[in-house]
Formats: structure tokens, C-alpha cells, sequence
């Protein structure tokens, strides 16, 4: 049997997943426009801003490949491009699928300024962890997550606070799949952590440094995707109350 690529393991665990819900979304209908662009916005963001990223915690030895790889973009292997790309169309797509956007609620600047300081905090904690050589890993996604987490957070916490339940659902599902597919690829020798740059602290296996970068990122992606629902659907409700007074006048 030829061996599994790092190549073969994003086309099998996430490229066709993504076809899957593609095709749940076109047979039921849920195609949102609003939500659809913001999931291709948020790809090409999350490009733009994890490769560099990613780049440097190659460059240091954080982790390496134990696979063939079609090549690299610098040191990001061109298959790390693919599995971003199609994570955040993962869990886009599994986000529109669960959501129902709601233009309810408002965000005060006192709340907003609470959103951006619980997100320097984050940054606060990660700057800390990485003052020790093992906390490498762990400290560069909480320093690397603050900035978005206190964007987020700052526009509208109390938003996604009373959306709990999708943010939950939305986050919850596509995390817990790809901590499993995470450490199948662990597993099977796709690639290796170095035991001085991480904690060596793990969950059924699954280094939890790994464990938060999903989590993480996945919170990246529903939080935008829902906070932008509620954007666009804030300003439509104005539109839909005029037609709907205008329609109760023209019937008296």
C-alpha cells in the first residue's frame, strides 16, 4: 500500500468533508451569500495572516514534516497552504449550515473596551509562557491569536455572547474532528513536534498545543462569520421595517 502524504491526508480528511457540506448546503439551500463571501474573505485573510507565522515556528524547529512534500512556499510545504485554505471553507461551510443570523443587540464603547482588553490579556499570558524554551509552541498561538481575539472580541463579545449556542455548535463540531484527524496524522509520522520547543503536555495523545491552534482558529472563523451575519443583518432590519410599515399603511 503506498504510503499516506501529507497531500493525500488533506484531500481525504478535509478536502472532501468540505465537499460533503457543499453539497448538504446546495441540496438544502442555505447558500447565504453574505456568509459565503465572508468564508472566502476569511481564507484569503488567514493566509495572509498564519503563513508568516507558521513560517517562523518552521524556521525555529517547533515542528518538522515526515512526509513528501510537492514543494514549499519558503518553508511552508504547499499542502500547509491547501489545509488552511480549505479549513477555514470547512468550517465556514459548517458555520452557514448551523447559523441563523440575527441583527438583534447593540455593543456599548465601555463593552467594546472590555472585548479588546480580554484580548490583550491572551497576549499578556502567551508573552509569559514564552520566557520558558518549552512554552515556545504554546505562548506563539496565544501571542499570535490576541490580535484577532481583541478585533473580535472589541466589535461585538456580547453579540456572540448571545449566540452562544451556534458559536458553541459551530466552533465545537469542526474542532473535535480535526483534533481526531490531527492526531491520526500524528500517528502515522506526517509530522513531528520538537520536545523542547513544546510542553509535552497532552490530550489522549494530541500535544495540546495542537489542541488550542485548532480551537483557536476555528474560533477565528465562526466569530467572524457570525459577527458579520449580524452586520449585515442589523442594517437590513431598518429596510424591512419600512416595507413592512409602509405595507400596514397602504392596507388601513
Amino acid at each position: 500500500m503506498a504510503p499516506i502524504t501529507y497531500l493525500s491526508f488533506v484531500m481525504a480528511f478535509v478536502v472532501v468533508p468540505v465537499a460533503i457540506l457543499a453539497g448538504v448546503l446546495a441540496v438544502s439551500r442555505r447558500f447565504r451569500p453574505a456568509q459565503l463571501f465572508g468564508t472566502g474573505l476569511l481564507a484569503g485573510v488567514a493566509l495572509v495572516y498564519t503563513v508568516p507565522w507558521d513560517g517562523q515556528l518552521i524556521r525555529i524547529g517547533v515542528w518538522e514534516y515526515g512526509s513528501t512534500l510537492l514543494g514549499q512556499l519558503g518553508v511552508v510545504p504547499y499542502e500547509e497552504l491547501l489545509f488552511i485554505l480549505t479549513q477555514t471553507v470547512l468550517t465556514g461551510l459548517w458555520t452557514t449550515l448551523v447559523d441563523v443570523p440575527d441583527g438583534r443587540g447593540s455593543v456599548t464603547r465601555r463593552q467594546r473596551l472590555v472585548g479588546v482588553l480580554a484580548g490583550g490579556l491572551v497576549g499578556m499570558i502567551g508573552l509569559a509562557v514564552l520566557l520558558v524554551p518549552s512554552g515556545t509552541y504554546l505562548g506563539a498561538i496565544l501571542v499570535w491569536a490576541a490580535p484577532v481575539l481583541a478585533l473580535q472580541w472589541g466589535f461585538g463579545w456580547p453579540i456572540l455572547v448571545r449566540a452562544r449556542r451556534t458559536v458553541t455548535l459551530a466552533i465545537a463540531l469542526p474542532t473535535a474532528y480535526l483534533w481526531a484527524a490531527d492526531r491520526l496524522a500524528i500517528e502515522l509520522g506526517l509530522w513531528t513536534f520538537s520536545p523542547d520547543r513544546t510542553t509535552g503536555l497532552a490530550l489522549l495523545g494530541l500535544p495540546v498545543e495542537e489542541a488550542l491552534f485548532f480551537l483557536v482558529t476555528n474560533a477565528f472563523l465562526v466569530q467572524g462569520l457570525v459577527l458579520l451575519g449580524w452586520v449585515v443583518e442589523r442594517d437590513a432590519l431598518p429596510a424591512v421595517t419600512d416595507v413592512i410599515d409602509t405595507t400596514v399603511e397602504r392596507v388601513e
